[in-house]
Formats: structure tokens, sequence, C-alpha cells
């Protein structure tokens, strides 16, 4: 049983939260009229149409997945969970609000646009009449998902684990099922940025301030200013559009400049690791801010750029004759305050821990460091950030470990991860068992040969 709830949603666990959102079609309550013949089963306050598993079908052709092995029973047995994640959670009083939808509806279409190319392609996709029409339908696709993600959440939130139930959980494993973990690095750098001039800083801070008094005494268009002028490619060609809140993933500068102006005002430059901006606001709809801005980072000249390869070039030396640790050097010498502290150690982004899966490694990374021995460092390497430019580094490979059948002392965290998400899976099983009983079902009997994962047909 449990194998099929898992195949059922492996495709969605892979794409990014938009996709997941696209992949949900619902419809609330029951005063608009359906067509009969459409409704393939009811779920407390939730109906689901044949529709919907159509819709779903396509978007997961449109994003590249292979349907073959994916059934129509599996796609309907997720729908059937989602609406009662989504029924139980207002049964248990789970407030979504109104302002929350809209915020992150915002997002999730501005998203959508920048993929496609338009709101009218995506409005097209959907076959809504205008772009009103298809609002209201995705607020209400977004509402019930984060209705369900709520519902989800406080079912597994109190969900603990103790090494007495890690250790029984690797023992019960069979022998021919123990996972096999991959090969995995400890990854560290040295990060030298070449020095900007206080000359080339001031000549980015004046050439802000020009076309704010531009803008702001002889009327220029700060839009065309944007497309003109500014040097980031995500908005630049929007006029320096953005539409943000205060959770929204930009640097703390930037948002604390951005919630402090007033529509209308223009912020005077200031700067952020990307270079410097002024912010134009135009809109503040509660906590949502909608704003236009210039970013000009400050040229870094050759001999900047030379100087900093002597100095990285000086710290190897110093490495590799032994007269200072790599961690040292990255403490002392270092331009990422990030890992500086910590000895350059790079943290996965994916678990946030100092060991990366070579199988699932950034390529860029992994073809830098693949082929490293244990303690081995790199030749300066010439790299650069997307809107932070040019730097060179220094990489080494502080710990390697083979692929491996798992082994208890170890590989414990990652034994513990494991029996932590399959107690989860047992709760939420238990949970739905529990509450399918509690809720009026009605399936189609179209659908009532599918072999379920849950009881959705209470036999």
């Amino acid at each position: 049983m449990m194998r099929l709830k898992i195949t059922s949603m492996k495709f969605i666990n892979n794409n990014l939260v938009i996709v997941v959102l696209l992949l949900t079609s619902i419809v609330f309550g029951q005063t608009k009229k359906v067509k009969v013949d459409g409704v393939v089963a009811v779920v407390g306050d939730y109906v689901v149409l044949d529709s919907d598993i159509d819709l779903e079908i396509i978007q997961l052709k449109a994003q590249g997945v292979d349907t073959k092995n994916i059934t129509r029973c599996e796609l309907f047995g997720k729908q059937l969970e989602d609406k009662l994640y989504a029924h139980q959670a207002i049964q248990d009083s789970i407030v979504v609000t109104d302002v929350e939808v809209y915020d992150y509806m915002g997002q999730q279409i501005d998203a959508m646009v920048e993929q496609v190319g338009s709101i009218d392609k995506v409005i097209a996709f959907y076959k809504k009449k205008n772009e009103e029409d298809f609002r209201s339908y995705f607020f209400d696709i977004i509402k019930m998902n984060k209705l369900t993600s709520q519902m989800q959440k406080k079912i597994i939130d109190d969900v603990e684990i103790t090494p007495e139930e890690v250790r029984s959980f690797f023992k019960e494993i069979p022998e021919d099922e123990i996972p096999v973990f991959g090969a995995e690095v400890e990854v560290a750098q040295i990060i030298i940025k070449p020095i900007i001039s206080e000359e080339e800083k001031n000549k980015a801070i004046d050439k802000l301030k020009s076309i704010r008094t531009d803008v702001l005494e002889n009327g220029s268009s700060f839009f065309s200013k944007a497309v003109l002028f500014s040097e980031d490619p995500g908005s630049s060609s929007n006029g320096g559009f953005y539409k943000m809140n205060r959770k929204t993933a930009f640097v703390k500068e930037f948002k604390d400049v951005a919630f402090s102006l007033a529509e209308g005002e223009i912020s005077e430059p200031f700067e952020t690791d990307f270079g410097y901006h002024i912010i134009l606001v135009e809109k503040i709809k509660g906590q949502e801010v909608e704003l236009r801005h210039i970013l000009i980072s400050p040229k870094v000249t050759t001999q900047a750029m030379k100087d900093a390869k002597v100095k990285i070039d000086e710290i190897r030396e110093r490495i590799t004759k032994g007269d200072i640790s790599f961690a040292d050097a990255a403490k002392s010498s270092s331009d990422q305050k990030e890992t500086r502290n910590n000895g350059g150690v790079l943290l996965n982004p994916r678990t946030m821990e100092p060991r990366f899966d070579l199988t699932k490694m950034d390529p860029s990374l992994y073809n830098q460091i693949s082929n490293f021995t244990v303690g081995q460092i790199s030749m300066p390497i010439l790299d650069e950030e997307q809107g932070k430019g040019k730097f060179y580094k220094l990489i080494t490979v502080n710990n390697k470990t083979e692929e491996h059948k798992a082994e208890f002392a170890n590989d414990y965290l990652k034994i513990k991860e494991l029996a932590l998400t399959d107690k989860k899976i047992k709760a939420i099983a238990e949970w739905t068992e529990e509450k399918i009983k509690e809720t009026y079902i009605s399936i189609n009997k179209d659908y009532k040969d599918c072999e379920f994962a849950n009881n959705w047909l209470k036999k």
C-alpha cells in the first residue's frame, strides 16, 4: 500500500511549488451548476471532476513527465487525498486568509508569466475567458493547496523519533533492501574578490543620483531609465518592476529600503552585494509593495583582477608550503562571509550539512572536484556569480566517502531521516484511514475498480 502512495506522488515531489499548484484543479462549494456526468467523486464539501484528471495528465506531459506508468487511478487517488485534507482543514478551523492567498498567487502568476512569456498564454493554456476568470480559478487552487499543506503539517508536526526507534527501524530492513548511500564529499573554498575602487563606486552612485534628479525634477520616466540603464537582467526589460512582500527572497538591504518608502518616493542610492540601487515605490497594497528599481554595478578594473589573482596565488603557495592550513587561510583571507568562519566549508543547500552527494551536486562544482583526492588543492579558478561579478577561488576536498551500504554508526543521521519519514508516512496513513471513516465520500462507478492505497470505497 505504501508503494502505491509513493508512486502516485513521485512525479510531484521533484518539481517546483508552482508546478505542484498547476497540477491540482478544484471546484469549491456546491452553489455552481456542474455537469452531473463530470462529477467522479465527492469528498466532504469538495467534488472531483473527470476533467480534473484530464487536466493533470495534460499538464504532466507539458512538463515533460513520462505518463505511461501513471494511471488515472493514481491521479484520482491523489485528488481524493487533497480534497480530504482540505475538507478536514476547514473542519479543524485551520484559517487561510484571502490576503495570504492573494500575496502568494501574485508571486506564482508572475513566475508563470516569466516562464511562458505572457499572461495571455497562461490564460489560453487553461482555456479561461479572461484574466479575471483565470485569477478566480487560480485563487481556489492556491487556497485548497494551502489548506492541504497546513493540514498535512498539523498531522506530522508533533511526530518525533527516538534513537531506539531509529535502531529498530534499521534492524527491520531486510538485508537485500538496506539502502546504498552514494559517494559523498566535504568541500571547502577560499574566495578572493577584486577590490572595487572608490572611484568606480562613486561613478555608480553619481549616475543613480543623476537619474533620480532627472525623474524628480524633470519628470523623466523611471520605467525608461530602468530599461536604458539598469543592470538587473531579471527586471530591466520590464522597467525594473518587482512585486514583493517581506517573505519574498530579496536581500535584506533591498527589503529594508523598499519597506521604508512611501508611495511615489524614490530612495537615495544604496548598496547591496549586487551593486548600487535606487527604488521607486509605485503601490503599497497591505503587506505587498509594487516597485521599480535601477541597479548599477561598479566596474571592476583590469588591475583589480590582476591584484586578486596575485593575492590568491600567494595564499595557495602558503598553504602548499605548510605555512598555514586551508581552514585558517579561509578564516583570515576569504571574501565569502558565509563560509569564512567555518574554515571555508560549504553547506549542502538541500540538507544544510557539509556533505555533498556526488550524484546530486551542482554540475559546475562536480566538474571542479570530481577527480580530487582528499587534501588536494585546486589551482586558482576564475569564477563568476550572476549579478555579483567575477572572482578567484581555491577549492579543496576535506573528506570523501565512497558509495556504500548503509551502516548504522556511520550513517546514523541519514538513517534517522529515513526512519522519521517512515513514521510520518504511517501517521498520515493512520489519520487518513480514520478520517475516511468519518467523512462523506461518494465515488463514481467508473472508478470503483481502482486499487487505492487508501480505503476510499469503504469496503
